[in-house]
């Protein structure tokens, strides 16, 4: 039934930056107060609009949110998120370079995370991406601490 449910719903397509420094740190920022799941850390990033590619509305977004402007973005991974909200289809980019003193324009907090990520509580849809992170990096363990269930705020 849920499947069927989520098959009926047409995805949303959303640009996710991994903004990762020198350090091999990456970027995670907390949802802005008024949005739905408000205060839950994710990946910067945000909707395509009419006619973008995925590193256009990255590139936008970025900008538009966090103030920086990046670099070439490397496709990474895709994978489709079932949210009680919205069906999101998350196209994960690399990024490595930007421009930039770092601006958080909508309110909301970042951090410079390593495994495990400290900043609670972690959204959904960027669990899948901390596990890819611990595989690829050799890391064992927990990805992240202190979650709470994800139940979403009521946007405003």
């Amino acid at each position: 039934m849920v499947e069927e449910q989520a098959s009926a719903r047409r995805p949303v397509d959303v640009a996710v930056g991994i903004l990762i420094d020198d350090a091999g740190r990456f970027l995670l920022t907390s949802r802005p107060p008024g949005k739905v799941y408000a205060g839950y850390w994710e990946f910067p990033g945000g909707k395509l609009e009419a006619g973008e590619s995925v590193e256009q509305a990255l590139r936008r977004e970025l900008q538009e949110e966090i103030g920086v402007t990046i670099g070439p973005a490397e496709p990474w991974k895709v994978e489709l998120f079932d949210y009680p909200h919205a069906l999101v289809r998350l196209h994960f980019c690399r990024v490595r370079q930007w421009l930039g003193a770092f601006e958080m324009r909508e309110g909301q907090q970042m951090a410079w995370e390593s495994l495990p990520v400290r900043s609670t509580p972690v959204l959904p849809g960027t669990v899948p991406v901390l596990g890819w992170l611990a595989a690829e990096r050799g890391h064992v363990g927990p990805t992240h601490t202190g979650d709470r269930p994800c139940v979403p705020s009521p946007a405003r």
